[in-house]
């Protein structure tokens, strides 16, 4: 049940559906520019992964090899810099507060995801 509430404040205070919103636009524009459709595909698990956090985390898929792995040097030269940044300093900026700290530590978690998305897969967390 704190999940549930925890995600439903993180939706209208926290920022996800902004987040959800701008990893969607990205997603859309991967698929059109063909080529980067593994990226888009990685966009909407990141999409996904900011609208609802709590109770989820990110795992390495067991079949993931060397091509994903080269795909996210890609990712992190293009993107994924500055999405890890944008999550960390949107982190410390929540953490300042009292009521914000949950909501800033979801912003750590995100910071990995944004960093090195290919090659991992959304889970349930225990």
């Amino acid at each position: 049940m704190i999940r549930f509430v925890l995600n439903l404040l993180w939706l209208v205070l926290g920022g996800g559906i902004v987040l959800a919103l701008g990893y969607f636009v990205a997603a859309v524009i991967c698929f059109v520019l063909i080529i980067t459709i593994p990226f888009g595909v990685a966009s909407l698990r990141l999409a996904s992964y900011s609208l609802w956090p709590f109770g989820r985390t990110l795992v390495a898929k067991p079949g993931a090899g060397v091509p994903s792995g080269l795909a996210n040097v890609l990712w992190v030269l293009l993107a994924g810099w500055w999405l890890a940044l944008t999550h960390l300093l949107a982190g410390i900026a929540l953490c300042v507060t009292i009521i914000g700290i949950p909501f800033g530590i979801a912003n750590f978690k995100l910071v990995p995801a944004a960093f090195w998305p290919l090659g991992r897969e959304v889970v349930e967390a225990p």
